[in-house]
Formats: C-alpha cells, sequence, structure tokens
C-alpha cells in the first residue's frame, strides 16, 4: 500500500506474475472458463459466469467471421489502450450493435485487416461487446498489438467524455 491508499496485487495470469494496482482495476472473485470452439464457428470461447460483468458475444452482436484464423497473444497484455471510435454515439443495445458491426465492416472492408481491429467496444448503453477478445492480437494501436488490448468506446469524445454507464463499463 502506498501513500495514495492504493493497495497493490501480486497476481498470477496465465503463469505470468503480474504486479496490479487497485484503482486500476476491480477486484472481484471472477473465474473465466474457457470451451474450445471451431475457428469456423464465429464463437465466442468465453463462457460468461454468474457476478462477472456480462459481455455481448459475438454471435449476439452479428460479427461477421474473421477472414484468417485469429494469433493468440504471445503472453500477459502490458498495456491497455482506450479508443474512441471518432463518429455517432449509441444509447441503446440495438444501435450499439450496429456501430459495432459498422466498425467490423469499415476495418475489414476500408483497410482490408482481417477482422474488427479491437480487443473490446464499448457503448453508452453501458454494453461491452467481443471483438477479438482476451486473448487475440488486435489490430489497433502501431507497435502495441502483440503486447496491448484495445477498448474503443462508441462516439466521438474530443471535446466530451463518455457517459457514466460507458466509463464504468471499461473501468470493469
Amino acid at each position: 500500500q502506498d501513500d495514495n491508499s492504493d493497495i497493490w496485487f501480486h497476481v498470477d495470469i496465465a503463469g505470468q506474475e503480474v504486479w496490479a494496482s487497485s484503482c486500476n482495476m476491480v477486484v472481484q472473485d471472477c473465474p473465466t472458463r474457457y470451451i474450445e470452439q471451431p475457428y469456423d464457428k464465429n464463437t465466442t470461447d468465453q463462457v460468461q459466469l454468474p457476478g462477472c460483468p456480462p459481455i455481448i458475444t459475438r454471435p449476439e452482436w452479428g460479427a461477421r467471421q474473421p477472414k484468417q484464423p485469429w494469433t493468440p497473444l504471445p503472453g500477459v497484455p502490458t498495456y491497455m489502450f482506450i479508443h474512441h471510435g471518432a463518429g455517432g454515439e449509441c444509447f441503446d443495445q440495438h444501435s450499439c450493435m450496429e456501430k459495432v458491426r459498422a466498425y467490423q465492416n469499415y476495418h475489414m472492408d476500408g483497410h482490408g485487416w482481417d477482422d474488427i481491429g479491437y480487443n473490446f467496444v464499448v457503448g453508452e448503453d453501458g454494453n461491452a461487446y467481443e471483438a477479438r477478445g482476451w486473448e487475440r492480437i488486435g489490430a489497433h494501436t502501431k507497435g502495441y498489438n502483440t503486447n496491448g488490448i484495445a477498448i474503443c468506446v462508441i462516439g466521438d469524445f474530443t471535446s466530451k467524455v463518455p457517459n457514466d454507464l460507458a466509463l464504468n463499463k471499461v473501468r470493469q
């Protein structure tokens, strides 16, 4: 514990020991169980357990198949990047799912990427949407894709901050 009452936790993540500050995370017992899915099923590999923050899965928001199989992250990410979509807002699940699909289409068709670039997308409806997920390399921050995770908040936040629903979801 330091002078600002910040508590540091020694955590083992995927066999790697790291230190994490309590002011940068929500501390709760939230185990994740993974199931194997064939690549061509476009399904999530994360089983959501009671007490864990819900994440709208790729099939739920209507994701397209990636063009190529995903590449797994080589280890525990060192960095977390928060992007904004620099476009229109959304405040309900239906319009946010449309925005996530539009981001995926733009990344795949406009940039020629294999899939949506982010690991997660958050809407001002208070939901998180699975993009590439926890364990896959994204296409979000040049030079840091293999050691970072990116969350994109839907909307343009150059002159305002996201609403509390979105900010709280990012913190979770």
